[in-house]
């Protein structure tokens, strides 16, 4: 086999590889739970020597080790999406941020807007034919990948072999660094009272043969416990958690029904438990693509009957949606929120929906706000909103004019802020046709 005499021609230690690192470079990092963390910390040992290296790249779970205060002058990193670990550095200026939706990110390196020098790959062990796969991320990883000059790649026992669009060649690597580093895991989000109605409501919308976009975090964890009694449910999403696993056994996520890619789960990337890893690890049911394609409005839209479930940080009573920002303070991304919107909205049967608790710090503050904070961004347009659900409703928006839409939104507001929103609203010149009563 020519291929393993080609990786052993490659094989070296993280420092050796990472010397490939030169000043005023551009990095990208493999996201999410394949964060490479062995050629990240050998990418430090580099600080010494370089200057203005950028570093690019997703979600990444666990320490963003590069970005520490005493590598300032070394690195500075320019976030696709704002993790918790680098939310502090883009808040001080120490970090950049790219707002963009996710199904357009690969175009910027396709077409050399943005121009990679290197690409540092978490992946799994070469199979048979010297193929390693992208595991259980690929999302923009792969793209970035192939249109990066250097590519070097941690090959790592733990990373699962997954299918669908995620194979590179032992031949495409510049350099191999061998490792044996678990996966970091996500615990599972166990959802609140108010998450558990929120979820009950949104169930109402989801039929038999839907094809589901579902997320992580507590209410998503929380709806697909309802839907045990649903039939032929499909999956095309951006990224998916274990609470599948018991639907899936049960014979409920099928995708018989689906338009394009039936009887598979399609998604970007898989993050969880290690029992998670180990159930996506080799499984054909799942199909990992790139979210230039499982993103892109277009693909989602051949689908019918999608239910996109989406959250937000804030929505003011004319349906704009504000989620990666909290005022001027960036704290997440545009993700493939507005993606999955626009795709769900063009679907036929299609249900873009916004699960929001009614409430944020302990019902301190209403989510449902007369107007948004001030410097905060709108990530979904009041043209895209259709459904919006907390835990004391369903408000439906789309085609409503300002008043409707806001004697909606009122309705499934928490009621402590029921009458400041009112008030506002004859601020507005609305007054003479809302009241208490109506929104009661």
């Amino acid at each position: 086999m020519a291929w393993e005499a080609e990786y052993r021609k490659k094989l070296m230690t993280a420092d050796e590889a990472l010397r490939a690192v030169e000043s005023d470079m551009r990095v990208y990092v493999h996201a999410n739970a394949a964060f490479p963390h062995v050629l990240l910390e050998a990418l430090t040992h580099q600080a010494s020597r370089v200057r203005n290296v950028e570093v690019m790249h997703l979600l990444g779970f666990g320490d963003a080790c590069y970005d520490r205060p005493e590598f300032t002058e070394s690195f500075r990193h320019n976030a696709l999406f704002i993790g918790r670990n680098l939310r502090k550095s883009v808040e001080a200026g120490r970090a950049d941020y790219i707002p963009i939706n996710l199904s357009e990110i690969e175009d910027l390196f396709r077409h050399k807007n943005i121009e990679l020098d290197v690409a540092l790959l978490n992946v799994s062990t070469p199979d048979r034919h010297g193929f390693c796969s992208l595991g259980v991320s690929v999302e923009t990883s792969l793209t970035a990948a192939r249109c990066a000059r250097i590519r070097i790649a941690q090959v790592n026992d733990h990373m699962p072999r997954t299918f669908g669009n995620t194979f590179m060649h032992v031949s495409e690597f510049d350099a191999i660094v061998e490792s044996s580093y678990p996966l970091p895991e996500l615990e599972t989000e166990q959802a609140t009272e108010e998450q558990s109605l929120i979820a009950r409501h949104v169930a109402t919308l989801i039929g038999d043969g839907a094809c589901l976009q579902v997320g992580i975090g507590g209410i998503p964890n929380a709806i697909l416990p309802y839907l045990i009694d649903r039939r032929d449910l499909g999956i095309h999403t951006e990224t998916l958690s274990q609470s599948a696993i018991p639907l899936i056994e049960k014979g409920v996520i099928t995708g018989a029904r689906k338009q394009i890619n039936p009887h598979k789960i399609v998604l970007g990337f898989a993050m969880g438990s290690r029992e998670w890893y180990e159930y996506v690890d080799d499984n054909p049911l799942f199909d990992f693509q790139p979210t230039g394609y499982c993103n892109d409005p277009f693909v989602i839209a051949q689908n019918d009957n999608v239910v996109a479930i989406n959250s937000a940080i804030e929505i003011d009573v004319t349906g704009q949606v504000v989620s990666d920002s909290v005022g001027t303070r960036f704290v997440s991304g545009f993700g493939g929120q507005l993606d999955f919107m626009r795709g769900a909205a063009r679907s036929r049967g299609g249900k873009p929906v916004i699960a929001i608790t009614s409430t944020a710090r302990n019902g301190k503050i209403s989510r449902i706000v007369p107007q948004v904070r001030n410097g905060a961004g709108v990530v979904t347009t009041r043209a895209d909103v259709h459904y919006v659900v907390t835990e004391y409703g369903v408000a439906y928006l789309h085609g409503k004019n300002v008043r409707q839409r806001a004697e909606a939104l009122i309705q499934i507001a928490h009621p402590r802020f029921r009458e400041e929103l009112i008030e506002h609203l004859r601020d507005m010149g609305l007054g003479p046709k809302i009241s208490a009563t109506t929104v009661r």
